[in-house]
């Protein structure tokens, strides 16, 4: 493909994701509203944008790397079709690495091929660390034809994966893996809690879990490296993971798919997002518990 790109979005995945495919040798052209995001591309070699229409008028092939599913559509479709990609003059193909759901991703897909642009359901998963280090897991929805086309320039970001052919694909498969992760931080967060109420040291707490059946991303590096030490900057706000557990909730209970436990996250979520605000860390979602245990989980 040609080392050309569009890419709308320099936040905290999207930037490093970007600067990794500058630094791979494809020449980008981005916007995003926070011109900070922009100059620190531009400082790389990138070619700064007036708008997501400019950006897919410079470039056939736009990647997106947005916050929510209604960024998503002003971004991807434009108000009034005016200043969104679909109004750009060179823009074929349009790969998406937000998390959307996959109603939106089907929307999306389908605005934009009534104007003759291929859209790839293409989410990412890993956090902020995963983007900086090209570790990433990307999940992708497009023809099979288009996905050997764009498997080697998203090598440049992580692991990637084949999901299937129809737009949605990809953001089921992502919905269901933050699902996961989502319930495996809720969770520890409650085992750690009951463990410090009752006397454990949660280092140590960390440590026999690691080595036994329980081991879990939560328990081998959030709660190490941010609620012991208490950062709390995992890099990924309680706002999005809630956003992610809810759209998986809302997807699986309109296919008819039972959701019993998660139902359960989802509520502590929810929680989590009111009483600690949108922009706090996920881990920070163990304060909740530990008010209500009178306890603090705090290494030694």
């Amino acid at each position: 493909m040609a080392k050309q790109l569009g890419f709308v979005g320099l936040g905290r995945m999207g930037r490093p994701m970007a600067s990794r495919l500058i630094d791979a040798g494809y020449q980008l052209t981005v916007f995003d509203v926070l011109k900070d995001c922009v100059d620190a591309l531009v400082a790389k070699g990138a070619r700064a944008a007036a708008s997501p229409a400019a950006v897919a008028s410079a470039a056939d092939t736009v990647l997106l790397s947005l916050p929510d599913p209604s960024i998503v559509r002003k971004v991807a479709l434009g108000t009034g079709n005016a200043d969104g990609v679909i109004a750009g003059t060179a823009v074929k193909t349009v790969l998406d690495l937000s998390t959307t759901g996959a109603v939106a991703a089907r929307e999306i897909a389908a605005a934009l091929a009534a104007k003759g642009i291929v859209a790839v359901d293409s989410p990412v998963s890993g956090g902020v660390a995963g983007a900086v280090n090209g570790t990433l897991a990307v999940m992708v929805a497009c023809r099979r034809p288009l996905f050997a086309e764009l498997e080697p320039m998203l090598k440049h970001i992580g692991k990637v994966f084949f999901i299937g052919e129809q737009p949605g694909m990809g953001q089921t498969m992502k919905l269901a893996n933050n699902l996961l992760s989502a319930t495996a931080t809720a969770a520890t967060a409650e085992a750690i809690v009951f463990g410090v109420k009752a006397g454990l040291d949660p280092a140590v707490m960390c440590e026999v879990i690691n080595a036994g059946s329980g081991r879990n991303t939560a328990s081998q590096d959030k709660f190490p490296r941010q609620v012991l030490t208490r950062k709390f900057n995992q890099g990924f706000a309680t706002g999005l993971m809630y956003k992610d557990v809810r759209l998986c909730l809302e997807e699986a209970e309109a296919a008819g798919a039972p959701m019993t436990v998660s139902a359960a996250v989802r509520a502590l979520w929810a929680r989590a997002n009111e009483e600690l605000g949108a922009a706090s860390d996920i881990t920070a979602i163990v304060q909740l518990l530990e008010r209500a245990a009178g306890v603090e989980v705090k290494g030694r």
